[in-house]
């Protein structure tokens, strides 16, 4: 992206980028490329799962902007208005989105300490 002050994205114009993980894609609205921080739309398909349990390298916050999505484990549910908050290093997952689901996720530097097993590149686990 271009060196601004000021970024305006009309993410609507965007296209969805499919990942690796089926039913997953994303809009990446913000990158910071030295820390890895980065600001998301992610879209879960019904049925898309993260399919185990996981962490992260930084904090990982999301907004739900539609849908239903389910951390299976401890029934922690999103729906459209909650937010949630995963501290960096907690272990959460597996999930599941009961219906098309779209969150805006930021997290405030890298997202894995390793790529999950789920993904096939690195790109996707950025």
């Amino acid at each position: 992206m271009p060196s601004l002050e000021e970024i305006l994205i009309q993410s609507n114009d965007m296209p969805w980028r499919a990942k690796s993980l089926k039913g997953v894609h994303e809009k990446m609205l913000w990158r910071d490329e030295a820390t890895g921080a980065s600001v998301a739309l992610i879209k879960f398909e019904k049925g898309a799962s993260i399919p185990t349990p996981h962490l992260h390298a930084s904090n990982q916050m999301m907004f739900c902007l539609s849908g239903h999505y389910e951390y299976t484990k401890t029934g922690v549910t999103l729906k459209a208005g909650s937010f949630y908050c995963n501290p960096k290093g907690n272990v959460h997952g597996p999930t599941l989105a009961h219906e098309d689901t779209v969150v805006v996720e930021i997290y405030d530097g890298p997202h894995y300490p390793v790529r999950p097993d789920w993904y096939d590149n690195d790109e996707d686990a950025r």
